[in-house]
C-alpha cells in the first residue's frame, strides 16, 4: 500500500559526461582532469597508469557550466562551477579537502531562461566572468584585485537567440564574440567591447553576416582570432584574415585544444568521428585550414587533451573513453588506441523491470544511449561469478582448499568429500586439476574438516580421529582418537588449534605443534553441539583466542575462550538451529556471523577483549540452511553464505553489505586460488563442482548489448520468455530518412532472434506484451506513427499485433490510426492507445476465419497531447505533454471512457505512474517529481500532496525492486519504484509510513546542517520543487543520497547527530541501513 510520503535514493548514479576540463588542480605539479555528471563533479589524476579517481563530490545543484581558471598570483586552478538554477561558486583544493572560495545568485527576476543552454566563460585574462543564462542578458561577475568576486552586474543583449558566446584572446578590453541567428534564421557573428563602468556593450570592429547555417560552435584561438564550427564549413575569422574549409557534413559537438598555442584542435562529431583541425600561421596570421581524419570514437559531448597523446572523450550518448593518439595509423587507417572505457548508461530512454530468473529479484532492462552507441543494458543487482570449469559429481558434503606451506601464493589441494568417501585434487604440472593421493589422509570415509597447518603440516577430521601429516612427503604424523564409544561429529580448525564436538555432549580443544597433536582441554556441555568455529579474530593469524559455538536444544550460539574454554557469552535464538557460525575481521571490525537452518543470518559485532557480543541484525537470505565460508579477494576479507540463495557479505565504510551472486543454489563453498584462476572460489552444487571468479564487487553489474542503433522502446514477454523493443538507425546516403524496426531478443543471451522493419517513415512510438480475453497467446503489441516531412504533427499511424513462435515475430494483425500512437497499455483484455489527442480502448474480436483484429470499443478526447498512460483496475492516468496528470475511468456497462479529475497546474509530463490506486507520480521537464490524489473538497480535481526537485529529468517510471524482497523484514514493507533517467541514474522511490517520514525528516534537517556542503549551496533551495512558474518547498518526499551520506560520518559525528535525534545511535544506523538496503 502507497502511502503520501516517498524516499528517493540513487541506486546507480549519472553516469553522463557533460562538461570536463584540465588543469592544476590539486597541486601544482598535477595535472588533473574534472569531469561534470549531472550533480556531480569527479576529480582524476593523471598518472603513468593512466587516470586515477581522486574524489568523487556531490553537489546541490545539476551542473550547467564547469571550468578551471588561475589567478596572476596563484600557483594552481580554481574551479568555475555554474548551476542549471543559477547559483555559481568557485571551488579550490587547499592540500586535504575541497572549499569554496567565494559563490552567489545570478537568476533575473522575470527573466526568460535561454532555450539553447546556458553559457559560462571566463575572461582569458581573468578579470572577469560571464554568464549568459536569459535571453537578451548577459550577466557579468567582475574580479576585484585579490581575485575575489564582485557583485554581478547585467548588460543588456540585442541578439534574442545568441547560440554561443566566448571571450577574445589578446585584448586589452574583456571584447566577447557572438554567434546568433536573426529572425529570418540567418546566422551571424559580432563582437562586442565591455564597458564595465557603463554596464554596456560597445560594437566592436569585427562582424561576418550569413554564415553556415548550421553554425553553432565558437571557439577562441591564441594566435587571434575565432573559429566558427559549421556543419558544413570551419572558418577561422579575425579582423584581419578570413579562412574557410569545408568539410563532410555532420553536427560537430565537441572541440578540444591539444597545443597551448592553438595551432591544433580535436572535434568530434555526430558520427563518433574524431577529426585535427590544424591552423597554419605566419609572422602571427592564419594562412590555412586542414583537417585530418584521426579515427573513431564514442559520440563526444566534451574533448579535453591530457598530454603525450592521451585524450580524455566524454560523452552523454555512449562510453566515456580515454585515448591515445598514435604517429602511425593501424591496419583500418585509425589513429586512435582507446586505452580505458567508463561505462554510461545514458540517456535511459526507456526501460523495464523484470525477474529473469524467476528467483525474486528484479533487473533492470533499458534502452540506453543514443544514434550509432546505442544499446541494451541488462542492470541487476549481485555479484556475478563467472564460471571457469565444472565437472559434474553427485553428493558432495564438503571442500576444503590446501596449501604445502602457509606462505605459499597459491593452494595446492582441493579436498572433496562424500558421505563415504573423499578424493583429493591437486593442480599438476601442466595446471591442470587432477586426482591424486595424500597417504596419510583417510580417503575412505566422510571429512568433517580439513585444513593446512604450521610446519608446513596437513590436517583432517573424520568422525573416528583427526590426522596430522606432512604437506611435503604427504606421510601419517600423528593422529587423536575419538574416545572409545564416541564418534566426532563436528569439528573446526585454523592453522594450529583443532576444536572436536563428539557424542556425549563433550568439547574437546587440541593445538597442533611440529608433529604433534595435543589434547589441551575437554569439557562437557549439557546439549548436543550443531556448529563450530575457531577462526582467527585476533592479532594472530594462524591462532585465535576465542570459539563459537552453536547448540541444538537451547537454540544458542555461545562464545568460548581458548585455551581454557570458558564460557564468556551467550545469545539465545527464537525457533531455528544455529547450523553455520564463523568468526571473521573484515575492515578492522570483528565480527560473529550465524546462518539457521531456516535460511536466516544473524550478525553480531565482537568485541574480542571483552567477549561481547553487539549490534545483533537479522537477515533472510533464503529457505535453506547456510554454510559459512571465509575468503580473500584482492587483500581484502569477504564472507560467502552457501544456500539455496548464495549470497556474498562484504563491507564498505566498515557496513556489512549483502549481495547476492548470479548463482542458484548451491551446498559449500571455499577459496580456491590457483595460478591459472587466481582468487577463485570452488562452488558444490546438487550435482556439479565448478571454480568460479568474482571480478568485482559493485553492487550493481551491468551488461551491454551494443546496438549500432538507438533502442526507443523496450518490454518483456513471460510466455515467450523475450525482450522486444524498437529501434531506429540514423539516415545514411543509402536512406532518404531513419531505418526502423522492432527487434526480438532472447531473455537469457540477449542475442537477437528476430526483427522486423517498418516502412518508410515510420517511427515505432511505443511497445507493451498484451493478452486479450478469450485468448491464451500473449502478443507484443506496437504502435507507430508516419513521420513525414511535410507534416507538424502525424495524421497516420498502426498498432502492430505480433505473436512469437519458434522464436520469431509474427505479424498477426494490424489496425491503422489517425495519428501516432503514443502509448500502449494492457487494459482488462483489451488493449488503450494514446493517438494523438485521443485515448481509445481497442478489444480483440475473432472474424469469420478465425483470425483476430482490434476493434474500437470507445475513445475519449484528451487535453493537448497524451504521450504517457498508466493503468491500474479500471483507472487510467495520463501524462500531457503541456496538462500535467488527468484521471480517467473505464465504465464496463456503458462501455464508455469518463473523466474523473485532473491536475490544473501546468506541467510538461515526462515520465508517470500510478504508485497505487488513489496516488500517482509524475515527473516534468524542468526535472522536477510531484505525487497527486484526488481532492477530498474539490470534485474533479488532483491534488498535489508531493513534490520534489530531482535534478535530472526522468524519462520512464516503473513499479519494481532491485533487491530481492524481504532481504530484511522491514524493507520488505515498502512498495517500491524505479526510474530512469537522462544522465544514466537509476533510482528508487519506496513508499514509506508517516512515523517513518517524521524521524527522516528530523534526521534529513540534522544532517543538512552538520554536513557542510560543497559550494555554501543549500540543501533546502536544491531540494525545492522549480519551474518557470513558481517555487515552492519541497514536501512529502524524503532525500535518501543526503540520509546514507550519516553512513559514512565518523563515529563522534554520528553520536552527535544521534543525540540531536534524541536517539540510540545504534538503532540510527540500524534504520539507514535498513533503506539503504532498498537499492
Amino acid at each position: 500500500m502507497a502511502t503520501e510520503w516517498n524516499y528517493v535514493v540513487t541506486a546507480h548514479k549519472s553516469t553522463a559526461v557533460s562538461r570536463s576540463c584540465v588543469g592544476n588542480f590539486t597541486a601544482p605539479h598535477h595535472l588533473n582532469l574534472i569531469v561534470a555528471k549531472c550533480t556531480r563533479i569527479e576529480i582524476y589524476l593523471l598518472t603513468p597508469q593512466g587516470l586515477q579517481l581522486m574524489f568523487d563530490v556531490p553537489l546541490y545543484g545539476t551542473i550547467a557550466t564547469l571550468e578551471l581558471f588561475r589567478s596572476h598570483s596563484e600557483a594552481q586552478d580554481f574551479l568555475f562551477i555554474g548551476m542549471e538554477r543559477y547559483r555559481y561558486c568557485i571551488l579550490y583544493w587547499d592540500g586535504r579537502q575541497l572549499l569554496t572560495r567565494s559563490g552567489g545568485d545570478a537568476s533575473h527576476f522575470g527573466g526568460r531562461p535561454t532555450d539553447n543552454g546556458q553559457i559560462g566563460i571566463i575572461d582569458l585574462h581573468h578579470r572577469l566572468i560571464g554568464l549568459h543564462l536569459y535571453d537578451g542578458l548577459f550577466k557579468v561577475i567582475p574580479f576585484d584585485n585579490q581575485g575575489q568576486l564582485k557583485e554581478p552586474l547585467n548588460i543588456r543583449l540585442q541578439e534574442l537567440l545568441l547560440l554561443d558566446i566566448k571571450f577574445l584572446y589578446g585584448c586589452e578590453i574583456p571584447t566577447v564574440a557572438v554567434l546568433y541567428q536573426d529572425n529570418k534564421d540567418a546566422r551571424h557573428v559580432r563582437t562586442y567591447e565591455i564597458a564595465l563602468e557603463a554596464k554596456e556593450f560597445v560594437e566592436g570592429s569585427w562582424s561576418q553576416n550569413n554564415l553556415d547555417n548550421g553554425a553553432r560552435l565558437l571557439v577562441p584561438v591564441p594566435l587571434g582570432g575565432v573559429i566558427i564550427i559549421g556543419e558544413d564549413t570551419i572558418v577561422h575569422w579575425s579582423s584581419t584574415t578570413f579562412k574557410s574549409l569545408s568539410i563532410n557534413q555532420a553536427i560537430i559537438g565537441a572541440v578540444g585544444r591539444v597545443d597551448p598555442d592553438g595551432s591544433r584542435y580535436l572535434y568530434g562529431d555526430n558520427t563518433g568521428s574524431l577529426h585535427l583541425l590544424v591552423i597554419t600561421q605566419e609572422r602571427g596570421r592564419v594562412t590555412d585550414l586542414k583537417t585530418h581524419y584521426m579515427g573513431e570514437t564514442s559520440i563526444a559531448s566534451t574533448i579535453s587533451y591530457l598530454d603525450s597523446g592521451l585524450v580524455y572523450i566524454g560523452s552523454q550518448f555512449g562510453d566515456s573513453q580515454l585515448i591515445k593518439l598514435n604517429n602511425q595509423a593501424d591496419a583500418s587507417g585509425s589513429f586512435v588506441e582507446i586505452l580505458e572505457q567508463y561505462m554510461n548508461i545514458g540517456p535511459i530512454v526507456d526501460l523495464c523491470v523484470v525477474d529473469l530468473e524467476r528467483q525474486g529479484q528484479g533487473q533492470v532492462i533499458t534502452c540506453s544511449g543514443a544514434h550509432k552507441d546505442g544499446s541494451i543494458r541488462a542492470i541487476r543487482n549481485g555479484i556475478v561469478i563467472t564460471n571457469q570449469a565444472s565437472v559434474q559429481v553427485q553428493g558432495i558434503k564438503g571442500l576444503w582448499s590446501l596449501k604445502t606451506s602457509l606462505n605459499d601464493q597459491y593452494d595446492t589441494f582441493l579436498v572433496v568429500t562424500f558421505i563415504n568417501e573423499a578424493r583429493f585434487l591437486a593442480m599438476n604440472k601442466e595446471n591442470e586439476l587432477a586426482e591424486t593421493d595424500i597417504e596419510g589422509f583417510d580417503s575412505e570415509t566422510q571429512t568433517l574438516v580439513c585444513g593446512s597447518a604450521i610446519h608446513n603440516q596437513l590436517i583432517q577430521v573424520t568422525a573416528n580421529s583427526v590426522i596430522l601429516v606432512s604437506s611435503t612427503s604427504r606421510d601419517l604424523l600423528d593422529q587423536w582418537f575419538a574416545p572409545t564409544g564416541f564418534s566426532i561429529n563436528v569439528a573446526a580448525a585454523n592453522a594450529s588449534q583443532v576444536l572436536l564436538a563428539t557424542g556425549g555432549f563433550h568439547l574437546v580443544y587440541l593445538e597442533i605443534t611440529n608433529s604433534k597433536l595435543v589434547e589441551v582441554k575437554h569439557i562437557e556441555l549439557e546439549h548436543d553441539i550443531s556448529c563450530l568455529d575457531i577462526n582467527s579474530v585476533g592479532e594472530n593469524p594462524q591462532s585465535s583466542s576465542l570459539a563459537a559455538v552453536g547448540m541444538w536444544k537451547d537454540i544458542s550460539v555461545r562464545i568460548f575462550s581458548l585455551p581454557g574454554l570458558q564460557l564468556n557469552w551467550k545469545e539465545k535464538f527464537a525457533e531455528v538451529v544455529p547450523r553455520s557460525v564463523l568468526l571473521c575481521t573484515i575492515e578492522e571490525v570483528s565480527y560473529l556471523f550465524c546462518g539457521l537452518g531456516d535460511g536466516h543470518l544473524f550478525s553480531f559485532v565482537l568485541n574480542i577483549s571483552k567477549c561481547e557480543l553487539s549490534a545483533r541484525r537479522r537477515f533472510s537470505l533464503g529457505t535453506q540452511p547456510i554454510s559459512l565460508c571465509k575468503f580473500s579477494s584482492h587483500n581484502r576479507t569477504h564472507v560467502f553464505a552457501a544456500s539455496d540463495r548464495p549470497t556474498l557479505i562484504y563491507s564498505s565504510d566498515k557496513k556489512l553489505l549483502y549481495s547476492y551472486v548470479n548463482l542458484k543454489e548451491m551446498s559449500h563453498v571455499c577459496p580456491f586460488n590457483t595460478a591459472v584462476s587466481p582468487e577463485s572460489i570452488a562452488i558444490a552444487k546438487e550435482a556439479e563442482l565448478s571454480v568460479g571468479a568474482i571480478n568485482d564487487f559493485r553492487k550493481l553489474h551491468i551488461h551491454t548489448i551494443p546496438l549500432d542503433e538507438q533502442a526507443r522502446r523496450i518490454c518483456y514477454q513471460e510466455q515467450s520468455r523475450t525482450l522486444a523493443f524498437c529501434s531506429f538507425r540514423d539516415k545514411d546516403i543509402h536512406t532518404e530518412s531513419e531505418t526502423h524496426f522492432v527487434r526480438l531478443l532472447d531473455h537469457q543471451t540477449f542475442g537477437f532472434l528476430s526483427t522486423h522493419t517498418l516502412d518508410t517513415f515510420e517511427w515505432g512510438c511505443s511497445i507493451v506484451s498484451c493478452s486479450f480475453s478469450d485468448d491464451e497467446n500473449s502478443y507484443y503489441c506496437v504502435g507507430t506513427a508516419y513521420v513525414l516531412p511535410m507534416e507538424n504533427e502525424p495524421t497516420k499511424g498502426r498498432i502492430l499485433v505480433f505473436l512469437v513462435e519458434n522464436g520469431k515475430l509474427q505479424l498477426i494483425a494490424e489496425k491503422e490510426t489517425k495519428g501516432a500512437v503514443y502509448s500502449l497499455n494492457a487494459f482488462n483484455g483489451k488493449l488503450l492507445a494514446a493517438i494523438n489527442q485521443q485515448i481509445r480502448l481497442y478489444k480483440w474480436v475473432q472474424r469469420d476465419d478465425r483470425s483476430h483484429e482490434l476493434q474500437s470499443e470507445c475513445s475519449y478526447h484528451s487535453d493537448v497531447l497524451p504521450m504517457y498512460t498508466q493503468t491500474r483496475g479500471d483507472f487510467i492516468v495520463v501524462g500531457d505533454i503541456m496538462r500535467s496528470l488527468s484521471l480517467l475511468v473505464y465504465k464496463h456497462d456503458e462501455g464508455l471512457i469518463e473523466y474523473k479529475a485532473r491536475d490544473f497546474n501546468t506541467s510538461w509530463i515526462s515520465a508517470v505512474e500510478m504508485l497505487d490506486d488513489d496516488i500517482y507520480i509524475g515527473a516534468d521537464n524542468c526535472c522536477n517529481l510531484f505525487t497527486v490524489r484526488e481532492s477530498e473538497t474539490h470534485v474533479g480535481r488532483l491534488d498535489v500532496i508531493g513534490e520534489y526537485h530531482l535534478g535530472d529529468l526522468v524519462n520512464r517510471l516503473q513499479h519494481g525492486s532491485l533487491v530481492k524482497h524481504h532481504t530484511r523484514s522491514l524493507v520488505g514493507k515498502y512498495p517500491t519504484a524505479i526510474f530512469g533517467t537522462i544522465s544514466g541514474a537509476i533510482g528508487v522511490i519506496a513508499s514509506i509510513p508517516s512515523n517513518l517520514h517524521m524521524i527522516l525528516e528530523k534526521l534529513q534537517s540534522i544532517l543538512a546542517k552538520s554536513i557542510k556542503s560543497v559550494g555554501n549551496l543549500s540543501h533546502a533551495e536544491w531540494r525545492s520543487f522549480y519551474n518557470v512558474r513558481r517555487t515552492s518547498v519541497a514536501r512529502n518526499f524524503m532525500d535518501g543520497d543526503l540520509i546514507e551520506l550519516f553512513l559514512k560520518l565518523s563515529p563522534s559525528h554520528k553520536l552527535a547527530v544521534a543525540m540531536a535525534m534524541g536517539v540510540d545511535v545504534d538503532k540510527l544506523c540500524l534504520l539507514v541501513e535498513e533503506l539503504a538496503d532498498l537499492h
